[in-house]
């Protein structure tokens, strides 16, 4: 129902940060639940963080709370995932998502961008 784009990974060392965006088309921007997931090598997608429409309110998955913050811009149309202190176990692809129907479910994707965290 949107169109999501994601931007901003790359290859880098453990302890290092990284900032991804998502851009996202359409003007209902600021109406969408924001998500990121990841999914690693050999293993299933799994949610990484969330934000409400206003950005007040965030949920983070265990693994990456204190480290990863989201955050956006609903004037730019953009999401944001600041991923500090990388181990090698973020290395995945992550996805952009959006709530953008009346259900709870994410509906719409990016199209990944490859975060790869050496040791």
């Amino acid at each position: 129902q949107v169109q999501l784009v994601e931007s901003g990974g790359g290859l880098v060392q453990a302890g290092d940060s990284l900032r991804l965006s998502c851009t996202a088309s359409g003007r209902t921007f600021s109406r969408y639940v924001m998500g990121w997931f990841r999914q690693g090598p050999g293993k299933e997608r799994e949610f990484v963080a969330g934000t409400s429409w206003s950005g007040a309110s965030t949920y983070y998955a265990d693994s990456v709370k204190g480290r990863f913050t989201i955050s956006r811009d609903n004037a730019k149309n953009t999401v944001y995932l600041q991923m500090n202190s990388l181990k090698p176990e973020d290395t995945a692809v992550y996805y952009c998502a959006a709530r953008t129907g009346p259900g709870q479910e994410y509906d719409s994707w990016g199209q990944g961008t490859q975060v790869t965290v050496s040791s």
